[in-house]
């Protein structure tokens, strides 16, 4: 270990950098962030520096550095493109034993700046020890998407209790056991959703029992379309910590080996006049293993609240008084259209966008025609694939031009993605001759025009027909 990674309370102390350009500036910030009394000694200054001297956060003596008392300071920073100077700057601190360090410099340091993730009054520090500054920033880019700022507030909540919990349980191994089941159970959960209310009254139960509620929790979740990337840090955080997951026909297999291995996987995949588990099953499912004191993740393509079924599960969970957490996923409309380049809105072809569902039910389909042929409007038809003929046929047959373009995206944001577009009159035909299969999504509109530009998604397989 070539340093000693420590913390230090620079709060109140005087703090010297020397430069005035961008990467002083950077230098300068995270001091004042950390409490510091910040002085720059420089010739010129970078507008940045400029503002906040302006604004009285920092002092400035445009003078050379020569002038300076360096005694006086409990650090300093060299950030000047001038090697001269800044072996000047170490070697005075070094005599006056004052904690330096020279930018990009290991060699004239003795103390180093670490990449920060703050979570206040979480930190975390990466270093490579000044071999590759460029690698601790990358690691710690990896660091923030596994850590989410609300661990702030998690942190500051434990903070509030701890003397309350020291009181109440007095035993130092009953006390971590409490802790350690409170900050990786339901009320940490509360917490990082912005539910402190409810946590703290939780956390009051659950030391008048002297013991962290055993109740479990269901966290209904949005996959997204299929690429895992599109998934949101909530998500993926939820996903690795659960003891059970319920997951949709939708649910790609790369995002299914995101989730805890050790979870139990129940597969309640549905597809047209096919279902595995009733969605009525599925809601008992939820409940049930909540009640065994289980975290349930109920995994969903695209977002649970859009054709998803989402508010008929939580209304079960509601009903029993099981807590939950809703997170919303990318839907497969954004997510398709997005990695197609059909832009769903645009000034000059679409001012408004409709979501509907194309189910047939006893082979028909009931849906309010005339709102779906407005002007400058697109329309996005989830599950219309079996119907895509009656779809078309009464489009056309209430106003809508035969030749207006749409498009049908099976796949949507995968590898496998494949895009056919054409027009109201040809789109049926091509689902025949093309051999398309579920799930496939329908975007009707002048904005399916956009596509051939706009297009950035390498799909396997693309064609028209005019």
């Amino acid at each position: 270990m070539d340093y000693l990674p420590l913390f230090l309370n620079v709060r109140e102390r005087l703090c010297l950098v020397v430069g005035g350009g961008a990467v002083a500036a950077r230098k300068v910030i995270l001091l004042h962030r950390a409490g510091a009394i910040v002085k720059i000694v420089a010739l010129k200054l970078h507008e940045q520096l400029q503002e906040l001297a302006q604004r009285g956060v920092i002092t400035v003596q445009q003078t050379a550095f020569s002038d300076i008392e360096i005694k006086d300071y409990y650090l300093v920073i060299a950030a000047t493109d001038d090697k001269i100077l800044n072996t000047q700057v170490y070697q005075m601190a070094k005599v006056h034993g004052v904690l330096v360090n020279v930018v990009d410099q290991p060699s004239l340091c003795n103390f180093i700046l670490p990449a920060i993730i703050d979570r206040s009054p979480i930190i975390i520090a990466v270093s490579s020890g000044g071999a590759s500054p460029v690698l601790a920033r990358l690691l710690r880019a990896r660091l923030e998407t596994l850590i989410p700022h609300a661990y702030a507030r998690l942190a500051q909540f434990a903070a509030r209790y701890r003397n309350r919990v020291k009181q109440q349980i007095k035993a130092v191994r009953a006390r971590r056991i409490f802790w350690e089941q409170v900050l990786q159970g339901s009320i940490a959960e509360r917490v990082l959703a912005g539910q402190e209310m409810e946590a703290e009254k939780a956390l009051e139960e659950a030391l008048s029992v002297n013991s962290a509620p055993s109740q479990g929790e269901v966290y209904l979740v949005g996959a997204g379309p299929g690429d895992p990337d599109l998934l949101t840090f909530r998500a993926l955080r939820l996903m690795q910590q659960v003891d059970v997951v319920l997951y949709d026909r939708l649910v790609s297999a790369e995002i299914l080996d995101l989730v805890r291995r050790e979870a139990e996987r129940i597969y309640v995949g549905k597809k047209r006049a096919w279902h595995v588990v009733r969605q009525e099953q599925i809601s008992t499912m939820l409940v049930e293993y909540a009640k065994e004191g289980k975290r349930v993740l109920r995994l969903k393509g695209g977002d649970p609240f859009i054709f998803g079924r989402g508010g008929e599960e939580i209304a079960s969970l509601a009903a029993e008084k099981i807590p939950f957490q809703v997170v919303p996923g990318i839907t497969a409309a954004s997510g398709c259209a997005c990695y197609g380049g059909i832009p769903l809105t645009h000034r000059d072809y679409a001012h408004t966008c409709i979501f509907v569902t194309g189910q047939l039910k006893e082979g028909q389909l009931n849906l309010n025609w005339q709102s779906l042929i407005q002007p400058q409007q697109t329309v996005v038809v989830y599950m219309g694939l079996a119907g895509l003929g009656l779809l078309c046929q009464q489009l056309i047959a209430h106003g809508m031009s035969s030749s207006m373009p749409a498009a049908l995206v099976q796949q949507g944001t995968t590898p496998q993605q494949r895009i056919f577009t054409g027009t109201l009159a040809t789109l049926p035909r091509m689902v025949m001759n093309e051999k398309i299969h579920a799930p496939t999504l329908i975007i009707i509109g002048k904005v399916v025009a956009l596509h051939s530009q706009l297009a950035w998604f390498h799909t396997s397989q693309e064609s028209s027909c005019k």
